[in-house]
């Protein structure tokens, strides 16, 4: 059947469920479509979480724009939806006197995009702030902060839920045209009809305008490749450390970030690819990391890895091209009422909160959106028993046994943070989707300990061991018993 919509979503990445999230203060129906099993599955939930504060950008670009907005409006945005952000600053680090006039440069950026603070160390002044950081000088801004970037995008999907929009998975759009001047949306699971159709659909976003007969744009997909530190390197650093951004290639070069959970990040790489879903690791790349870390962190070695990823993001420039494109954030001059969100890169993440409102006005530019006095803006997330006190495990123990038993012994998590995650609002149930809302796994042993009891509790919930898959369709964990 045909179902109705006033508003289509076609992306459950950072972006798309921000948006969903800011359409929901109005009183407009609403879908958002997602090919993935989960929201956090593809740019969103593979990046360094860094919310950065607008030294990079172009001056007078929408990019730098809504940087320094969205820098801005983070704090309230992780507050409101109970997700963990913590303002920890930046220094980019120069490496020998040469790169002091690139700081110098940077700083210029800085302070026309209307970064607050910023300001050039001395050598001294970096010891003193980062002791185990080596370096001549840095560029230190204090308005640069990190976040979990699959809790937040998470997070904003749960709320919108909440707030009345409806969350299609596992839902890949095949086909969009206009039919008596509304748009048609095809669809795996049927066709949806709607006025408006928002296209935040990251690296596959240039596919999608192309089905409405739009080709002027095209996605050049471009690897980072990561490594993650153990948590007992928390300490070696305490702000976000950068180079001096490399003259060639479209990227900020290889950085060290702490995380929100403990571990310490370096990369990513840059390195354009074909197949856009491709999140391979190469030792090639890998050993690179560490050699390029390690020039800034003597300290650092090669047993402190635990653990390595890829994320993929959408350029809008190709490999032969350097520097950086601005973000494409429009309504089609071609297909009204038909929203692009394209090359939506690095600092997405930082502008998600600006972008949604910037989509939300150009929607009221042509409708009489009227605010939806229901709305609710507060969600509250899984309760993480790692970061309580002791009288406050002792107390929740006591109220609820499950808390009292741990079954991710690396991130210290409990029985009922597993159920509460099985339990999640939009349904998914796959180990992912458990490992993103409780970190089961993602510790030193990888799952090792915990992977066996996780599926135990799958089991309990009337899910066989046949149903149980990494991420959905086409990743099943178990085929079959060795003997009954």
């Amino acid at each position: 059947m045909e179902e109705r919509y006033d508003i289509v979503v076609i992306g459950g990445g950072v972006i798309g469920c921000s948006i969903a999230r800011e359409l929901s203060k109005y009183q407009v129906k609403i879908l958002l479509l997602e090919k993935e099993s989960d929201v956090t599955l593809g740019t969103s939930g593979k990046n360094s979480g860094v919310v950065h504060s607008g030294l990079y950008p172009k001056p007078g670009s929408l990019k730098a724009r809504l940087n320094v907005e969205g820098n801005r409006l983070f704090p309230k945005f992780c507050e409101e939806l109970d997700v963990p952000f913590r303002k920890i600053g930046t220094l980019v680090v120069a490496k020998n006197k040469d790169e002091v006039k690139e700081l110098k440069r940077l700083k210029k950026i800085g302070d026309t995009n209307g970064v607050p603070g910023i300001e050039i160390i001395s050598q001294h002044e970096l010891k003193k702030m980062e002791p185990n950081i080596k370096g001549v000088a840095s560029l230190y801004s204090p308005t640069g902060g990190i976040t979990s970037p699959y809790t937040l995008t998470i997070a904003l999907a749960e709320n919108a839920l909440l707030n009345g929009v409806k969350i299609s998975l596992n839902n890949e759009v095949k086909g969009i045209r206009r039919e008596n001047g509304r748009l048609l949306v095809k669809t795996e699971k049927g066709e949806f009809k709607t006025g408006w159709v928002i296209n935040s659909a990251g690296l596959f976003a240039d596919r999608i305008a192309q089905m409405v007969g739009i080709s002027d744009y095209r996605i050049y997909p471009c690897r980072g490749e990561y490594h993650i530190l153990d948590k007992r390197t928390m300490g070696l650093i305490n702000r976000m450390v950068y180079p001096v951004p490399p003259k060639e290639g479209g990227g900020k070069g290889i950085h060290l970030t702490p995380t929100i959970s403990g571990n310490i990040l370096i990369g990513p790489s840059a390195a354009y690819i074909r197949d856009r879903e491709d999140t391979k690791t190469t030792k090639r790349i890998m050993k690179r990391l560490f050699q390029e870390a390690k020039e800034f962190l003597p300290k650092l070695t090669e047993n402190d890895f635990i653990h390595n990823y890829s994320g993929n993001r959408a350029k809008l420039i190709g490999p032969k091209v350097s520097g950086f494109s601005d973000f494409v954030i429009e309504e089609s001059p071609k297909i009204p009422y038909f929203i692009n969100l394209i090359g939506i890169e690095s600092p997405g993440l930082t502008c998600a909160p600006a972008i949604a409102k910037m989509v939300v006005n150009i929607i009221k530019e042509k409708e009489g959106l009227r605010r939806n006095r229901d709305f609710n803006p507060k969600r509250h997330g899984i309760k993480r028993f790692s970061d309580l006190s002791l009288d406050e495990k002792e107390r929740l123990i006591k109220e609820n046994p499950n808390f009292g038993e741990i079954i991710c012994r690396c991130e210290e998590v409990t029985r009922q943070e597993i159920i509460s995650a099985i339990k999640n609002p939009l349904g998914v149930v796959t180990l992912s989707g458990i490992k993103y809302r409780t970190r089961a796994g993602m510790g030193r042993c990888q799952g090792g300990y915990c992977l066996p009891k996780i599926v135990g509790i799958l089991e309990e919930f009337g899910i066989s061991e046949r149903e149980i898959t990494l991420k959905g369709k086409g990743s099943s964990l178990f085929y079959g018993r060795m003997r009954e």
